[in-house]
């Protein structure tokens, strides 16, 4: 198999979860799959849910909460730094067929992990692994190397209606 680079970025819902569809599909393949989530460090359902594909879908949090929108600290910017040095391993590794770098895009933005540190991971991968950024504002560096970029636009959403994070379908 021959590994591709995936985006998901834009100011809509459901980057993450498109992730997770494809790690779904992607075990039902009998692919196996690591999930790394920058910036997050709460807990979340998909994780109970992903937890029932262990070992096929390995996930790891590689934040201390969350911050958007807020500056990061020096411990936010050390959480992710040990996160990019994991992932690294993990993608030469080749234990995985598929690697998600769920809000990788943040992470950059945000200063976490320079833009080019996920430039070299993509031209050094494998052959064979699959690479998925998600996040809002992925940067050009990024998606001038992807070979497809999806943009989740937001038309509408509920939460200008004042509608908060719903169990089980947002959180």
């Amino acid at each position: 198999m021959v590994g591709y680079v995936q985006v998901y970025t834009g100011d809509g819902k459901g980057k993450t979860t498109a992730a997770i569809g494809l790690a779904i599909r992607a075990v039902g393949a009998g692919l196996k799959v690591f999930m790394g989530q920058f910036v997050k460090g709460m807990y979340y359902n998909e994780l109970n849910a992903l937890q029932r594909f262990y070992p096929d879908i390995v996930v790891k949090q590689y934040g201390r909460g969350c911050f958007i929108d807020k500056k990061p600290t020096d411990e936010d910017i050390c959480a992710a730094r040990k996160g990019f040095e994991q992932i690294e391993e993990v993608i030469k590794s080749g234990d995985y067929d598929i690697v998600i770098l769920d809000e990788a895009n943040i992470a950059v933005h945000y200063g976490l992990i320079p833009a080019l540190d996920f430039v070299r991971l993509i031209e050094e991968r494998p052959e064979g692994v699959e690479l998925v950024f998600t996040g809002r504002r992925a940067c050009t560096e990024i998606v001038e190397r992807a070979d497809l970029v999806s943009e989740i636009k937001e038309i509408k959403h509920y939460y200008k209606r004042g509608v908060g994070a719903r169990e089980g379908i947002e959180k």
